[in-house]
């Protein structure tokens, strides 16, 4: 038996965010055996909690999805910290914990209620060419001319990203999940001023994990802040995601004085228990 929780990460309010289940202690399982949790629990992602192997780590965190493992993701990485303090963890830096996983190092700290990460370095970025923006258009059954800006903002998942003229055109898009051929692909939209207690509005898009749309997204809403933050968006704002999912999540960013764009929201345990595994 291994200690379980189950984290509601990105809303102050239960059920409302984005969930993640987390399995403690969980050296001495296989790879097969985490991936046939993830695929059990039939969350977007589900990880596992290991000693670290690189100097300078609090722990080592592994990330499934129930299509794979991931080398980060947002909601997991502020879930599994979550997780990883209220059941006793104490890091070796006071005020901020240090995680490993496949996209390398990883921090994460707490600001005021909330855990924040830093965005770890994009993989790929830059301007979508010709051939790959008529694909996402397809896929999301909009005209190019639909479209204000377009780049790439991998930070491990595989993340494009589209701006839309405004929070409605994200909201409105229905995309053809059969169309998208290995892509994941994010939107955003800004809000109009007074019509949100947020500023742009958020969708993910990620059929190739073995899921449709994710509720709310840490990884892509890092990615988007390194592409818009300080120039199409203030240096710090709040992204909603999951309206149309019927969940209402918050990402906070900000900038920090050195350049690093922290992603936070909140994190509330929803379950604790054990897991036979």
């Amino acid at each position: 038996m291994r200690a379980f929780r189950q984290v509601d990460v990105f809303s102050t309010e239960p059920m409302l965010g984005n969930p993640v289940a987390v399995v403690h202690d969980a050296d001495g399982l296989s790879s097969d055996q985490m991936a046939a949790f993830a695929r059990w629990t039939n969350l977007s992602e589900t990880t596992f909690l290991l000693r670290p192997t690189t100097p300078g780590a609090d722990y080592r965190l592994r990330i499934w999805t129930p299509g794979g493992e991931l080398p980060f993701a947002g909601h997991p990485t502020l879930g599994s910290a979550h997780a990883w303090l209220e059941a006793g963890g104490v890091p070796a830096e006071a005020g901020e914990v240090v995680q490993e996983c496949g996209a390398g190092l990883v921090r994460v700290r707490r600001t005021g209620e909330r855990l924040a990460f830093a965005a770890p370095p994009l993989v790929r970025s830059g301007p979508v060419d010709e051939t790959d923006l008529a694909r996402i258009c397809r896929a999301l059954r909009i005209a190019e001319s639909d479209v204000v800006d377009a780049a790439w903002v991998d930070n491990g998942p595989g993340w494009v990203a589209v701006l839309l003229d405004d929070a409605d055109a994200v909201l409105d898009l229905r995309p053809d999940l059969a169309a998208f051929g290995g892509l994941e692909i994010g939107a955003v939209g800004p809000h109009g001023r007074g019509e949100s207690d947020a500023d742009v509005e958020v969708r993910a898009f990620v059929p190739s994990l073995g899921i449709g749309e994710d509720p709310v997204t840490g990884s892509l809403n890092a990615g988007i802040a390194q592409w818009l933050a300080g120039g199409r968006l203030p240096t710090a704002y709040v992204a909603a995601q999951g309206a149309a999912l019927g969940r209402r999540g918050r990402v906070h960013v900000d900038t920090g004085t050195d350049g690093t764009i922290w992603v936070g929201g909140a994190t509330l345990t929803t379950i604790v228990g054990d897991v036979a595994l």
